[in-house]
């Protein structure tokens, strides 16, 4: 359940308030606090999923060849998901 700003200690902004319910969401700590830079990254992130929420919302609406065709696609996609979350875990 996320904090409220009074449990935080008072007035702390609302993106606050749910930068850190997220943050609660995804088992991250509050402990370490990001750059802006790291923040802009992580709702780019949220983009993505929302785009991909999109496309599975859509695919029922595809013909068997268009579906086969999207998929090929995005197989082919660069840099995938799996290439940027091993380059974040290396570093």
């Amino acid at each position: 359940m996320p904090r409220t700003s009074q449990q935080m200690g008072g007035a702390v902004p609302f993106t606050e308030v749910l930068r850190l319910a997220k943050n609660e969401q995804r088992g991250l700590s509050r402990s370490m606090p990001l750059s802006g830079e790291a923040i802009r990254m992580m709702n780019l992130v949220d983009d993505v999923a929302t785009t991909m929420r999109r496309i599975l919302a859509l695919v029922p609406t595809l013909a068997p060849e268009e579906r086969k065709r999207v998929s090929e696609y995005l197989g082919q996609s660069q840099p995938s998901a799996e290439a940027v979350q091993k380059a974040l875990a290396s570093q």
